[in-house]
């Protein structure tokens, strides 16, 4: 279908992105839409559930050309299906560590410039680990095993009133330095079975709690008809998006967290399995009991390929063994 590109609801959303010195990728949807994202927090229940499903009141627009300009490099890509866009290249010059500053535009049959998002890229600095972490029911209290729980909290609280897990700020902030400062601090991946819909939700979650930055990886958008199965998901592309990180960082150890409520256990011993000497450890949220044997027995395989494992209940377990095996030292404290 042609698209009408004086429609006044396009845009363009950037996430951020990664690479290193010279292999960088970004990724984005273009999409219709009347409402910003960027909602501002109140704590009326209508005005949370107003906000929640204005992130799904959206058309994924497909088949059109964006641009990046990278230095003295212009970079195209053209939307899938579902409207993602990934940019990849490989710079002309050495790209130094940090995040740098990033605009993408929609370009029309003309090739003139419609609409532009901006967003953000991580060069990580080179140091000994790496964190790749789920998000729901790892670090924010989703209830993902129930599907009615989870709804309940999605359409009656917002990012600024949603809860962590205690102890997890203080956790993924000792992570963040583990074995270095915290000016050169450790990349952090957050790789999610929640959609892309819901990716300034969970960066607003983020930064009011003080977590650690780094990239979300989410899953394909939803629009509004689909609200209802938010979270629920094929977990391969998971697996697939976690070893994309690890090949991209040759240079770091990884260390993987997530929950037993859905796929992790199983998706992370996959992965040590086939790459134990990247696999520094594996952490594991001991968040549905019933799950428990089936996780241990998981967990003990991997181990014996030589990676540390820990299931867990409360963060301050999850603390004590990562100082246990030398990941955080014992007299480092929070930033």
């Amino acid at each position: 279908m042609r698209t009408n590109f004086k429609d006044s609801r396009l845009r363009v959303k950037v996430y951020h992105g990664y690479g290193h010195r010279h292999n960088l990728v970004l990724f984005g949807h273009v999409v219709k839409t009347r409402y910003d994202d960027r909602a501002i927090h109140t704590n009326k229940m209508f005005a949370n559930v107003k906000n929640l499903v204005h992130l799904f009141l959206l058309k994924p627009v497909a088949g059109v050309t964006v641009t990046m300009q990278w230095n003295a490099q212009t970079i195209q890509a053209t939307t899938e299906k579902d409207g993602f866009f990934k940019i990849e290249w490989q710079s002309d010059q050495d790209v130094a560590a940090g995040w740098h500053q990033v605009s993408v535009d929609l370009i029309d049959e003309a090739g003139s410039r419609v609409v532009s998002g901006a967003g953000k890229l991580l060069v990580p600095h080179i140091t000994q680990y790496g964190f790749i972490s789920d998000i729901d029911d790892t670090v924010l209290i989703s209830h993902s095993a129930t599907i009615g729980k989870r709804l309940r909290v999605l359409f009656t609280k917002n990012p600024l009133t949603r809860r962590a897990f205690d102890h997890v700020v203080h956790y993924y902030r000792l992570l963040a330095t583990a074995g270095t400062t915290a000016d050169v601090p450790n990349p952090f991946f957050y790789v999610s079975s929640s959609e892309w819909n819901l990716y300034n939700y969970l960066q607003d979650f983020f930064n009011h709690n003080k977590l650690p930055e780094g990239i979300f990886l989410l899953n394909q958008i939803k629009q509004w008809f689909q609200l209802f199965k938010t979270g629920k998901t094929q977990h391969e592309g998971k697996l697939i998006r976690v070893l994309r990180i690890i090949d991209a960082f040759p240079n770091q150890q990884f260390v993987l967290l997530g929950d037993n409520s859905q796929k992790d256990p199983a998706i992370y011993a996959a992965i040590a399995q086939k790459h134990p000497e990247k696999i520094f450890a594996i952490y594991i949220r001991n968040i549905v009991p019933a799950n428990e044997s089936g996780t241990r027995q998981l967990l003990s395989a991997v181990a014996g390929k030589g990676v540390h494992t820990c299931l867990f209940s409360h963060n301050n377990e999850a603390i004590d063994h990562s100082r246990s095996i030398g990941l955080i030292a014992p007299e480092q404290v929070s930033a």
